[in-house]
């Protein structure tokens, strides 16, 4: 039976034994999410799920308001999959003293790709992230390969500040199709959805290239007609993009009024 908390107290309090394990959304959650939950619950002695959706990391123009609430069938998702505890607390029992004032700066790479286009966002994730992993006291914390960007971020934070913790990277859920899951999916229209494959099958073309020129190009060409926001060849730790060895495609883009992120690795030479 999954335990459901929603303050600091309560998750201290709750009994727990051997190796921790965090995953931490923002609710809505899908085959993406549950991925995530059974690749904790298959490592960890004790899982706990967190559900908050944080409004430090949305701009002013950004979707909180309009942002997935499905707490009940989350619960449902976290109970099927063997979550130990659910901690769901609402903003001011994560912010007590409203807007904080010591944040984390996530570096240069905070304000490029992601960064370029949402200012701010990856101070407030990186903030509410090392809320979460000081609050759960989390041996290991998992996070999908989907929002590449996010997890590069956090592994970086962990280990400048010292953060003992495991950071766990689990491979992007797609549709048979190969649209990556994601909480947005839902605002796409039919046609939208349809148009939104353009992403996936450019990573995949262009992840099939071998030269950073062929893979940009052949990426790019499957992008034609769709309001892109950047694609960009980098390395795994998201510096400048290598001559050879691994590497990493990726890829943001408005479908309508949704915004989607992509990204895959691939070898270059």
């Amino acid at each position: 039976m999954t335990e459901v908390v929603n303050t600091r107290n309560a998750l201290f309090e709750a009994k727990r034994s051997g190796k921790t394990g965090v995953v931490m959304t923002m609710g809505a959650l899908h085959a993406g999410h549950a991925a995530l939950l059974r690749t904790a619950r298959a490592q960890a002695d004790f899982v706990i799920a967190t559900i908050f959706v944080n409004p430090l990391q949305f701009g002013p123009n950004e979707d909180l308001a309009r942002y997935p609430r499905t707490f009940d069938a989350d619960v449902a998702m976290c109970e099927a999959e063997g979550v130990d505890l659910v901690f769901a607390p609402p903003v001011e029992e994560m912010y007590p003293g409203g807007q904080p004032v010591v944040t984390v700066d996530p570096g240069p790479l905070g304000g490029q790709l992601e960064g370029e286009h949402r200012p701010g966002h990856f101070a407030g994730v990186l903030t509410v992230v090392l809320k979460l992993l000081n609050l759960t006291r989390a041996d290991a914390a998992y996070f999908g390969e989907k929002d590449y960007q996010q997890l590069t971020l956090i592994r970086r934070m962990v280990r400048d500040l010292e953060v003992p913790v495991e950071i766990v990277g689990v491979p992007t859920v797609r549709e048979p199709d190969g649209l990556a899951l994601s909480s947005r999916n839902r605002y796409l229209s039919d046609a939208e959805r349809d148009l939104s494959l353009s992403l996936s099958r450019a990573l995949r073309r262009g992840g099939a290239q071998r030269t950073v020129d062929a893979v940009l190009a052949t990426a790019a060409a499957e992008l034609a007609g769709i309001d892109v926001d950047y694609l960009e060849l980098r390395d795994p730790e998201l510096g400048a993009p290598p001559a050879q060895g691994s590497a990493r495609l990726l890829v943001a883009a408005r479908i309508g009024t949704t915004r989607l992120i992509d990204n895959t690795p691939l070898e270059l030479s």
